[in-house]
């Protein structure tokens, strides 16, 4: 029996695998991806997101949650209806993607951090993970993770590319680094910060269709790629990719309940 993997941060209903979506499944078998988590961007994310979780319910898994980079002025109350509506209707994993980014637009902070503290609320009530999304602003994002320390919000700092301090803490708040195609990149410094984080507090994800791997760097990422991944962090940890394998994909099942 080969190894198992989760792709704890997936998009793979987005339109850039529409041409060939039967393949892109198909490979996700091959390379071992048992499962693939899926976060929602927005409401018109919603409806493609659904679809392919019914395409084939026992890989892909849902999530419910707004984008911090959706989170506008004129509809960001509307959307977060939406998100509450649904929630309330359907089973999800996890809530997410929320988060902040501050990279693209920082005036829009005050109602980043309202919707963040929002969904965090729901994500409590419903005894589910957070998936967060901290782009620029990962400090901030731990501040407002803390505020929330008492009710036991738990999840992963997706797509974590921050120094040894920030893992630290993040682990220190019960958290899991999301660790993916970054790891890969020549100078992302992300390995040397890898080499002291303990294989317990990490979970594997992609990002498809961001952020591919070594040697697919710059081109569509896919779910398949998870052991690219998975490798380096074996070279970086200087263990066997099955451990990898077995380690994440356990601290997976258990962040998920899956």
């Amino acid at each position: 029996m080969g190894l198992n993997y989760i792709d704890t941060h997936s998009h793979l209903y987005a339109d850039d695998f529409k041409e060939d979506m039967d393949e892109v499944i198909a490979r996700v078998e091959q390379h071992g991806v048992s499962k693939v988590l899926l976060p929602n961007i927005e409401m018109d994310s919603f409806e493609a997101m659904m679809n392919l979780t019914s395409k084939k319910s026992e890989v892909f898994i849902p999530m419910i949650g707004l984008h911090p980079c959706s989170v506008k002025e004129e509809t960001y109350k509307k959307e977060l209806d939406f998100m509450e509506a649904k929630l309330a209707k359907h089973s999800f994993i996890a809530i997410g993607e929320i988060g902040m980014d501050l990279y693209w637009d920082k005036t829009t902070f005050d109602i980043q951090k309202e919707a963040l503290e929002i969904q965090c609320k729901w994500a409590i009530e419903h005894n589910l993970p957070v998936a967060l999304h901290t782009r620029n602003a990962t400090q901030e994002v731990i501040e407002i993770v803390e505020t929330f320390s008492a009710d036991n919000l738990t999840g992963v700092f997706h797509c974590f590319g921050d120094g040894i301090d920030e893992a630290n803490k993040i682990i220190d708040l019960g958290f899991k680094l999301g660790i993916g195609g970054v790891l890969t990149f020549k100078n992302s410094g992300l390995d040397k910060v890898m080499k002291d984080v303990d294989l317990q507090h990490i979970v594997l994800e992609t990002d498809a269709p961001y952020l591919a791997p070594v040697p697919y760097r710059g081109k569509r990422n896919e779910s398949s790629y998870i052991p690219l991944i998975a490798q380096r962090l074996a070279d970086v940890k200087e263990v066997s990719i099955a451990e990898v394998a077995e380690i994440t994909t356990q601290n997976a099942k258990e962040l998920f309940s899956i």
